[in-house]
């Protein structure tokens, strides 16, 4: 438990990897595969890696990789700075607030609700995950989820749990999620979206061990908030934040909330239906704070000002999602990527199949920290490990099922991450703290997931 008070803050740390990376790619041979453009997508060929002249990284690729991090993830950056931005409009409103005392007001006088809200919460979002693979989108709901716990007298760990772990384990569970079980199906050749009834259970399963996680935790700090791991980090902040005066659910307030909640729809729609990605996403809550603003009278020095306010509060998220992506930037520039790939595929290839797949999730897991992109991961991994599958006796779908547990678990505690590094840095939560309360979590998760990948190997053909 020493160890977790020690860590430094999240930015030391990214820089510390940066080290570390460094040196991996002096000490781990360079190697790589071909690719191919297949479907739109540049993929891995199977078979067809070899040595290359070895790429170590020095001081110059140390100091550059934080810029060539920024530049890489320009547009999440982006999209941070301008929905930090629309958002501190929408809250100048208080529509959001008195949309939460309402919503506690009316949890107290029915305190059998109050127990629902959290592992609701955390169920849609895990259901987001799973469909339509929401992910950089919890950046905006991080917004909304540490108010709401904080009302509820729970801690921002709690707030930052719902989005990150929700989606994590809707990633892990997925069974539309086009970028990630709709790309990986497809370099598997197998139908898309096909095996869905057994990724429903793992899904249920994952999503209820989540939910019970969370809430548990959440239950315990409100008996006695002495047990929050944020406990004297917070407790000001969070008396602060309960003695403000309770905004009146006015009309224009009502109306943004209709309005916030229409564009939620909207946003949905676009996603699953006309691809929508970070642009479009980005334009509708620009959108929605220009209404805001207008429902509830704001003048436009006023909205202006309070915009930019917003933004400035994201300025420690946007260093730590450039900064995580630099650590990727020497990775790739070392060429060190496809030797741990390759690497993996001979020591699956020489086990039996139920060690091999469980190999495979391991794997899957630990390559997060190379690669937190789920698309990206897929594209790399499964043109490898769907004919490796096919050798070692196990069906593609299950191979498929080891890469996508593997991506959204991890995803949720790598400080590679962008994602969760940069809700980390808006919900206020240390790193350390957060792996603290999460680890535990993830490795049950991760146990059960384990298992999970069995029946389809021994009880049944799929």
């Amino acid at each position: 438990m020493k160890l977790f008070k020690k860590l430094p803050d999240t930015i030391t740390i990214i820089l510390s990897i940066s080290v570390v990376f460094i040196i991996m790619t002096w000490l781990i041979p360079a190697g790589e595969f071909d690719r191919e453009i297949k479907d739109g997508k540049e993929v891995v060929v199977a078979g067809t890696y070899k040595s290359v002249a070895p790429q170590p990284q020095g001081l110059g690729a140390l100091l550059t990789a934080p810029i060539k991090g920024f530049s890489s993830a320009a547009l999440v950056i982006a999209f941070v700075f301008l929905v930090g931005g629309a958002f501190s409009v929408i809250n100048y409103t208080g529509a959001i607030n008195a949309g939460l005392y309402s919503t506690i007001k009316f949890s107290q006088q029915q305190p059998i609700y109050k127990k629902f809200i959290i592992p609701g919460v955390t169920a849609l979002f895990s259901l987001a995950g799973a469909t339509f693979g929401m992910s950089e989108e919890i950046l905006v709901f991080i917004l909304i989820t540490n108010p709401l716990a904080k009302a509820l007298g729970y801690d921002a760990i709690v707030g930052a749990a719902i989005p990150i772990i929700g989606t994590g384990v809707g990633f892990a569970g997925a069974f539309t999620n086009p970028f990630t079980i709709g790309i990986a199906q497809g370099i598997a050749e197998i139908p898309i979206f096909s095996g869905i009834e057994y990724r429903c259970l793992v899904w249920f399963i994952l999503t209820s061990i989540a939910c019970f996680a969370i809430s548990h935790y959440a239950f315990k700090i409100e008996k006695s908030p002495e047990k929050s791991l944020l406990y004297g980090l917070q407790n000001e902040e969070t008396k602060d934040y309960i003695k403000e005066e309770i905004p009146a659910l006015t009309t224009g307030r009502k109306l943004v909330l209709l309005t916030f909640a229409l564009s939620i729809i909207v946003l949905i729609y676009g996603v699953n239906n006309h691809e929508w990605y970070i642009n479009e996403i980005a334009g509708l809550f620009i959108a929605l704070a220009i209404i805001a603003a207008m429902l509830c009278q704001l003048s436009i020095s006023k909205t202006v000002e309070v915009f930019i306010q917003g933004s400035k509060d994201m300025m420690t998220a946007a260093l730590v999602i450039g900064l995580a992506k630099g650590l990727l930037v020497i990775a790739q520039d070392g060429k060190i990527i496809d030797t741990l790939l390759n690497t993996v595929a001979v020591i699956a290839k020489g086990s039996p199949k139920y060690i091999s797949v469980e190999v495979m999730l391991i794997f899957q897991s630990s390559l997060n920290f190379f690669i937190p992109s789920g698309s990206g991961q897929a594209a790399l991994t499964m043109p490898i490990m769907a004919p490796l599958s096919d050798l070692l006796g196990i069906s593609r779908q299950v191979a498929v099922l080891a890469f996508q547990m593997g991506d959204g678990l991890t995803n949720t505690i790598v400080p590679t991450s962008g994602v969760t590094m940069g809700a980390l840095s808006i919900a206020k939560v240390p790193y350390d703290k957060w792996l603290k309360w999460a680890l535990p979590v993830i490795i049950v998760l991760g146990i059960v997931s384990m298992i999970l990948l069995l029946p389809p190997l021994f009880l049944f053909e799929w």
